[in-house]
């Protein structure tokens, strides 16, 4: 199963009650981050979620109130006695923008390692994780990512049985092993069936609607994406400054397919979004107004 914590909402500037952008994600003991606005470490604290366990931490893009959290959660994380290395994915140009932040946490007892993002598409394997970045529409450049959690097919012991395999081999085929058997090889392939629909979270701000959007959260079992602006009358500031309304937002979720939409980063002048949900709603139904620490849990169907 997959856990979802979406640690902030806030665009631009924190507020009382709304943190700066973050995203946190949580399977089978390794915790991927996408977005580090300022407080990130504190609203994780107040989940009460660990910051040891981030494996890796994602950037959409380097504008403050997506990173500026970054020094601070390093050093907390420093010295949590964490040993292991971090890797940071980001569009080009990551190291630089992350050596300049480390003026202020310079010495760390981990390892930074760094996957910058130069294609429209790219894709990134890593702790379990399946990691979709694809290009977005802002001022600078800025990515979406969509999280994906395969899932192999059903084991048939039955099969299994015909063909004489001892139990002990089971395990083996079903982690994707060969094996050897009576002098004789056995592939996985021979007891599995096919892939079954796995999980996936697809998390989008800072941009105008792009078809990357619909093609990468395409049938997301959760899209959550920027509502910068939600009255419809907001258009033209949408437009100008390169953020989406809560009626762009939900026509992707719609033409996307995907299960459920989760609105966020919404402007300091949005102090009450809930009071635009209609607006969403009457696009795509099932869309829900993001809260810091507003929480889910995926998992794999029957």
């Amino acid at each position: 199963m997959l856990d979802i914590c979406l640690l902030g909402t806030g665009g631009m500037m924190p507020l009382p009650h709304r943190w700066l952008t973050a995203l946190m994600t949580r399977f089978r003991g390794s915790n991927l981050l996408i977005d580090c606005g300022e407080g990130t470490q504190i609203t994780m604290k107040l989940q009460g979620w660990s910051f040891k366990d981030i494996d890796q931490i994602c950037f959409t893009h380097y504008h403050g109130d997506h990173i500026s959290g970054l020094p601070g959660l390093l050093l907390s994380i420093g010295n949590s006695d964490r040993t292991e290395p971090i890797t940071l994915i980001g569009p080009k140009g990551l190291l630089k923008v992350v050596n300049g932040l480390r003026v202020i946490a310079p010495e760390l007892p981990f390892e930074l390692k760094f996957i910058e993002l130069e294609e429209d598409v790219q894709t990134i394997e890593i702790n379990g994780y399946v990691i979709d970045a694809f290009k977005l529409k802002h001022k600078i450049t800025c990515y979406g990512y969509s999280i994906n959690i395969l899932r192999q097919g059903k084991f048939d012991a039955i099969k299994a049985k015909e063909l004489g395999l001892p139990v002990q081999y089971w395990s083996k085929l079903q982690h994707g092993e060969t094996i050897v058997y009576n002098n004789k090889e056995y592939a996985p392939e021979l007891v599995m069936g096919g892939v079954r629909k796995g999980l996936k979270v697809t998390y989008c701000t800072d941009t105008r609607p792009v078809d990357n959007m619909v093609y990468g959260a395409y049938e997301a079992d959760l899209f959550i994406c920027e509502g910068m602006y939600g009255e419809p009358t907001e258009q033209t500031n949408a437009v100008a400054y390169k953020h989406m309304t809560f009626q762009e937002a939900a026509t992707i979720a719609r033409d996307a397919k995907v299960e459920e939409l989760w609105l966020t980063h919404f402007s300091p002048a949005l102090v009450r979004p809930k009071e635009y949900l209609h607006v969403a709603k009457q696009i795509f139904t099932n869309t829900k107004i993001g809260k810091d620490r507003m929480t889910k849990t995926l998992k794999f169907s029957d």
